[in-house]
């Protein structure tokens, strides 16, 4: 597995429990494509860093994909992952499993969740039961999942535009995902990855696999223990995102070395 991350600008305060958390899954590789050159402390070899500017991911996509892109900002490199498998194949080529993810997430053990079993059943794993994560996803590295992101009839569209269209996720349908509405119930602007998924499954071209591994939100009462994630000392998790930590925590420090054993609240890392 290979799991491929875009990130521009300076690293933030959750980077260094970001790589800490990658080091405890040695058998993936976290690939961060980037800008930033400067010295990453403790970095395993497990996570890559390929420097590459935003201008360049243009040009290699655009000729990839036969016509020209619209990439104005890093945030709209969101809108291109699902094609990360097809743009960056030198990357991925040797591996049987390519994801995308993100850098605001600590990982427990990966690999009690996915199996082997699992990689060789299911074409495409989300660790959420109602809609497919930006922040990880995985793809079998096969020609018809590298290529899916073309299914969607609104690719181009997505890709010459400056609009962010949440395309690599429901194109802002998440909340009617979750309540149980069927894609094609969820009338969006452009036909997202999610509604790509469920239609093709629906005609048993691939299949993917949902269930719920992660958490989000701030829930407190977590527990990272040498690289296992765990919820109330009960439950298990295989990542931790921390989209709405990050923006109520903001800690003055951060440890040189990041601890075997920390705790996350609502509103902080001890």
């Amino acid at each position: 597995m290979a799991i491929l991350t875009c990130w521009y600008g300076p690293y933030p305060w959750y980077f260094q429990y970001f790589i800490h958390s990658c080091s405890y899954n040695p058998t993936i590789d976290f690939f961060i494509i980037s800008d930033n050159k400067e010295p990453i402390p403790n970095k395993p070899k497990n996570v890559i860093v390929v420097h590459k500017k935003i201008d360049e991911i243009k040009a290699t996509a655009s000729e990839t994909l036969g016509f020209a892109v619209n990439i104005n900002s890093s945030y709209k490199l969101c809108d291109f992952k699902p094609a990360y498998g097809f743009i960056f194949s030198d990357i991925v080529a040797q591996y049987d499993f390519w994801g995308h993810g993100d850098i605001d997430v600590i990982y427990g053990n990966i690999r009690n969740f996915i199996t082997d079993e699992m990689l060789q059943e299911f074409d495409l794993i989300s660790p959420r039961p109602d809609w497919i994560p930006g922040c990880f996803l995985l793809f079998k590295n096969c020609e018809k999942m590298n290529t899916l992101f073309m299914q969607s009839k609104d690719y181009r569209k997505v890709f010459q535009s400056n609009q962010h269209f949440c395309f690599d996720e429901t194109n802002f349908g998440h909340d009617l995902f979750t309540e149980g509405y069927k894609y094609s119930e969820i009338p969006t602007e452009i036909e997202s990855m999610m509604h790509v998924i469920k239609r093709l499954e629906e005609a048993n071209e691939i299949k993917p696999y949902f269930d719920l591994h992660i958490l989000e939100g701030r829930p407190g009462k977590l527990k990272w223990h040498n690289g296992t994630l765990t919820y109330r000392n009960q439950f298990e998790a295989l990542l931790y995102h921390l989209i709405k930590l990050k923006n109520v925590y903001q800690p003055k420090t951060i440890p040189k070395k990041i601890p075997e054993t920390f705790s996350i609240s609502p509103t902080r890392i001890y």
